[in-house]
């Protein structure tokens, strides 16, 4: 005979069960079940089967629920399990298989010791839930225990639930999670948890628009009945999804940041199991972000990769053709190749996707290790060093080697500030017999000089280019109808594929927006608009502004009377007080296009912030 208490309270004798009618004695087994092998004390039993005000006559009733219990045990066989009066109350006995309850527990305490093996976890952890029955104690009419026990039972169900969808999702069995959270979500309301599960489920399962309403739902929900905003987990993952991410393998991995080609890539983040840490930039091509990443991880793949079709398959042509070489290969000098360009243009997106594509090509493994600091300074050279060194599985001096999975390897130095943070790492690239992608919003022409190697100087997207990404982010069905919108949208953007995916990201979380209001609303202001509300550092202005905030102060002010005081394209006769010079070298960190023989440009989002800086500055001044 078994007891379940994991629903209506019930008596179980192989497939026949008895649910107990709603009665005192029912409540006051209940309450000894729910403490089963403890004393629970008189007066608590007391108040759970006539709650806070007991009759007179309470004690001695209490001791005729007890006797009609024992006389029900024995109706229907029930030997195992026995209530004894002890000092100040009362005990009942039960084991695991006489009792819901124990039996759950002990399969839970079973899944914690398998957690070494997900499958065997996830199989003891769905044992210990199909123990459950339906709602908790629906035949005990006891307020005291549905207030005092009730929560804490229905909690310990609910980790176990989180646990298996956990599991599921990074098994990747993404659909048979949605199941489960379908439901427990509609339960519970107000568990953020579940919640952030049920959107990642259906993030995964190709459902991006259903993910961003459902986080609009749980968002909406806590705000009218609880007053707060959702956890910095959920919108954490609603700017993932905004941004294109790969949420990587889950099961507690939060790994891999991937978005579309030429557009803003953070560093991959994968935080299972302990790793060194530092405070890094989640700046890569126009995203700035502070954040305490793992400075080194692995890339991943870009989905919906667009354009850059050339320099993808040179790049890929090289890198692949370079690791089938022989072994007199390892004598010469890493290949590099290095991709260079303007803030938010796209350079680590390409350098992301490449690696991926040659996974097969470099064994040893695939490393990116970023260069700055999440103030946009340069990182120290040591830290450069030893992340190498440990991504090649060379010493601590940069010896031995040969790839941490003993073949060729491929590292990828992310936003690279200048030359001499790349040239000291070449012997240990070198000696591992890899090959080497560096990102750079710097052209780098004197490491290209002393070392060679091949050059991508990446700029803004074509038209074609920019429709393409529009349609590959909001799909065909709402941008095709519209294709003048959609130019516009894309002019207003300069076919910056920073402003073009920040763009798509508002565009996203608004459905009902036609392209026609979308550009009447981005052309009022383009610069304030460019930016998401939720993350105010991932804006074209914020990327902007570290763009110049890196710059020699001379050379940003050079590049401010250039940007205010030229017209489409100017040289250095037309800058007051400018040398070429000066411009070649804001050319070389990607802030102005073109230049000798032919005259210098500045793309109109720079120019743009330029006049506004200057209006501020003479506000300011004013004030004063």
């Amino acid at each position: 005979m078994r007891f379940q208490l994991l629903g209506p309270l019930t008596l179980a004798d192989g497939h026949e069960a008895v649910v107990l009618q709603p009665s005192k004695p029912t409540i006051l087994l209940a309450a000894l079940l729910l403490r089963a092998n403890s004393v629970v004390s008189a007066d608590y039993l007391q108040r759970a089967v006539w709650g806070e005000e007991q009759p007179a006559t309470a004690k001695a009733a209490l001791q005729t629920c007890v006797l009609r219990l024992r006389r029900l045990f024995a109706k229907h066989g029930v030997t195992e399990t026995t209530i004894e009066a002890v000092p100040g109350g009362y005990r009942i006995t039960a084991e695991p298989h006489t009792l819901d309850l124990l039996g759950f527990r002990e399969q839970v305490r079973r899944a914690v010791l398998l957690s070494h093996d997900p499958e065997s976890e996830l199989l003891a952890l769905k044992d210990a839930l199909a123990l459950w029955q339906g709602a908790l104690l629906a035949n005990v009419r006891s307020d005291v225990l549905h207030r005092d026990e009730v929560p804490r039972l229905a909690e310990e169900r609910l980790r176990s639930v989180e646990r298996v969808c956990d599991l599921l999702l990074g098994l990747g069995r993404h659909g048979e999670a949605l199941v489960e959270l379908w439901t427990a979500t509609r339960v519970y309301p107000g568990h953020e948890r579940l919640h952030e599960q049920l959107i990642e489920a259906l993030y995964r399962t190709g459902r991006q628009t259903q993910a961003l309403a459902e986080y609009r739902r749980i968002k909406g929900f806590l705000l009218d009945e609880l007053g707060v905003d959702p956890s910095p987990a959920l919108q954490q993952l609603e700017l993932a999804i905004l941004r294109g991410e790969d949420l990587g393998p889950g099961a507690g991995v939060v790994e891999g940041v991937v978005v579309p080609a030429g557009e803003p890539m953070p560093v991959p983040v994968p935080v299972a199991g302990p790793v060194p840490s530092h405070e890094v930039s989640v700046v890569r091509d126009g995203t700035p972000a502070a954040a305490r990443v793992p400075a080194a991880a692995a890339p991943r793949p870009v989905p919906d990769f667009t354009g850059r079709e050339a320099e993808t398959a040179a790049m890929t042509a090289r890198l692949t053709a370079y690791a089938a070489g022989t072994g007199a290969d390892t004598d010469r000098q890493p290949p590099i190749i290095l991709v260079s360009g303007a803030p938010g243009v796209g350079k680590s997106a390409l350098a992301h996707h490449v690696a991926h594509l040659v996974r097969d090509a470099f064994p040893g493994g695939r490393t990116v290790v970023p260069a700055t600091r999440a103030d946009g300074e340069a990182r120290p050279a040591a830290d450069l060093a030893a992340e190498t060194y440990a991504a090649l599985g060379a010493g601590t001096d940069g010896s031995g080697g040969g790839g941490t999975g003993g073949g060729r390897v491929l590292l990828v130095l992310d936003d690279v500030v200048d030359a001499d943070q790349v040239r000291p790492l070449l012997p240990a690239v070198a000696q591992a017999r890899g090959a080497v992608i560096v990102t750079s919003r710097m052209g780098l022409a004197g490491l290209v000089a002393t070392h060679g190697g091949w050059v991508h100087r990446l700029t803004v997207f074509t038209a074609a280019e920019a429709h393409a990404l529009l349609v590959s982010v909001l799909g065909a069905e709402r941008v095709e109808p519209e294709p003048e919108a959609a130019r516009l949208l894309a002019g207003l953007c300069g076919h910056l594929p920073l402003a073009l995916r920040i763009l798509t990201a508002r565009l996203l979380t608004r459905p009902a927006l036609s392209l026609g209001d979308a550009v009447d609303w981005l052309g009022d202001d383009p610069l304030a608009r460019l930016a998401l509300p939720d993350s105010p550092s991932l804006s074209v202005t914020a990327v902007l502004d570290g763009a110049l905030a890196r710059l020699d102060p001379r050379l940003a002010e050079a590049f401010h009377r250039a940007a205010t005081g030229t017209g489409p394209s100017f040289t250095a006769d037309d800058v007051p007080s400018t040398t070429e010079a000066v411009l070649e070298r804001l050319a070389d960190a990607g802030l102005l296009e073109d230049g000798p023989p032919g005259p210098y440009r500045v793309h109109e989002l720079l120019r743009t912030h330029a006049r506004r800086t200057d209006q501020e500055r003479s506000r300011r001044t004013e004030k004063v």
